[in-house]
């Protein structure tokens, strides 16, 4: 490796956690996010050196076309509308301690809710509301991706923030009632009290469960709305609800479920008031088989 290759190996691996970050919430996907940025370092290094004035802003933006192309192509093989039931790859560690590039990856509290009203999005709209949105990209650099003008690609922002402000799900910011309403719901479930989860569930609460295509049964993916439902089905896994540790899942508290050894499930809510507004759960083993296991010592009940 020559000497500009590895300054330039450096450069890259300076920006490699902002760019998953990027792919990561164009995509719903950590595995797809790491071929996308995979893809920004090849495509990189067939660039003339000097070519490039602002490396950080042509990686965004090289990764942002890449992830475009990744979800238009997804759209096209798609033959019917995205099952209500999905539930995007979740961000899982410990409640304490901190990993640069998970950092990265939260930031700007990017929920499991947000990433599920994304996926309703068109692409461009999708491009166009993370890279100026989250990110800050100018619609003078976004423009182009897209092969429109700055004031059409604005439009899709607009389109796109309307979008996110209208269907996800009131949430509150607050860690602490968080983290108290989902230890409610552990409680509850875990001495089957069903009064007490009605209690903690808001009246309108959705659950999103997505086990996979191979799942079937009580255990399969479904979408269930309203606390009587919600808790019926708690209960129904009374057992699992009640060991499962809380974790941090996209930056806020969560559950993870644990099945020998290894990451059994991942439960993420929105809370409002007290009251939890939507439960997201992603119990598929095949996509489970890629996450890791934050330390116990480190999950600790708060």
């Amino acid at each position: 490796m020559g000497e500009d290759t590895e300054l330039l190996a450096r450069s890259f691996e300076e920006h490699r956690g902002h760019l998953k970050a990027v792919a990561y919430r164009m995509l719903g996907s950590l595995a797809e996010a790491e071929d996308a940025v995979q893809e920004a370092w090849l495509r990189l290094g067939r660039v003339e050196p000097g070519e490039i004035d602002n490396l950080g802003g042509w990686l965004t933006t090289v990764t942002g076309r890449i992830c475009l192309d990744l979800l238009r192509s997804r759209t096209a093989r798609r033959e019917q509308p995205m099952d209500d039931t999905f539930v995007p790859d979740p961000v899982i560690r410990p409640l304490s301690g901190a990993d640069p590039e998970q950092e990265a990856l939260e930031a700007d509290s990017v929920g499991i809710a947000l990433l599920v009203v994304m996926e309703t999005l068109a692409p461009d709209e999708r491009l166009a509301f993370v890279l100026h949105d989250l990110f800050a990209v100018p619609f003078d650099d976004i423009a182009p991706v897209l092969e429109r003008t700055p004031a059409a690609t604005r439009q899709l922002a607009s389109r796109a923030r309307r979008r996110v402000r209208d269907t996800a799900p009131p949430s509150d910011a607050d860690a602490t009632r968080q983290r108290e309403a989902l230890d409610a719901f552990r409680a509850a479930a875990r001495t089957g009290d069903f009064e007490a989860l009605l209690a903690v569930l808001h009246p309108d609460v959705v659950l999103r469960a997505d086990a996979g295509a191979l799942v079937q049964g009580a255990a399969g993916s479904k979408r269930l709305q309203g606390a009587r439902r919600v808790a019926e089905s708690a209960m129904l896994f009374s057992r699992s609800n009640a060991a499962a540790r809380m974790v941090l899942v996209n930056g806020v508290p969560g559950l993870v479920g644990v099945a020998d050894g290894r990451v059994g499930s991942v439960l993420a809510a929105t809370v409002h008031e007290g009251r939890i507004t939507a439960l997201y759960i992603l119990a598929d083993p095949e996509r489970l088989r890629g996450l890791t296991l934050p330390d116990e010592e480190d999950t600790s009940h708060v």
